[in-house]
């Protein structure tokens, strides 16, 4: 009968019988049924269950899981097709442990599609006078408060464009700033 241990590290070592299993150090838990894990699952936090199946080679990334038994599940079939190592973690043996990457954010100005409302938002903001709120209003058939959060929210914080609001005449002007 095989049997599993995982560390603190989430590194799942396979051994061919219990016995192998003996003296392998504090903080290892060790499991031989898709029963034992779940009931170890069961003391765990959600992030170790997903970061324990990010680990394993050969699966598909994911974000969370539904519950504890579908992660214990899917944890307990993926590693069946694991060989018995000897003492060397599942997950070292064969590849590199993946780690769940973070996507970057773009950096300065993107270049959206001309016919989009942001097109043609920065199209009247690129204006040497810049934009009127009733002109951007009028472009895009959105309220004041629609236009105010659209030039705070999506062009200054997410696309990174320094917008220039001043008032004219009595009326609210944005501009870019160059």
């Amino acid at each position: 009968m095989r049997a599993f241990t995982i560390d603190s590290e989430n590194d799942i070592t396979v051994f061919a019988s219990l016995k192998e299993t003996e003296g392998h150090g504090d903080g290892t838990e060790t499991f031989t049924s898709a029963q034992e894990l779940a009931g170890l699952a069961a003391a765990w936090p959600g992030a170790r269950m997903v970061e324990i199946w990010n680990g394993l080679p050969g699966v598909e990334p994911t974000q969370r899981f539904t519950s504890r038994e579908i992660a214990a599940t899917r944890i307990w079939r993926a590693i069946q097709n694991l060989k018995p190592t000897g003492g060397v973690p599942a997950g070292m043996a064969a590849f590199k442990r993946q780690r769940p990457h973070k996507r970057a954010r773009p950096k300065g100005r993107s270049t959206p599609r001309q016919t989009t409302k942001t097109a043609r938002v920065i199209a009247l903001l690129e204006q040497p006078e810049g934009a009127t709120l009733r002109s951007i209003m009028k472009a895009t058939g959105w309220q004041a408060h629609s236009v105010r959060g659209f030039v705070s929210g999506q062009l200054s914080q997410k696309m990174g464009l320094r917008v220039r609001s001043f008032s004219r005449d009595g009326e609210r002007v944005y501009k870019l700033k160059a």
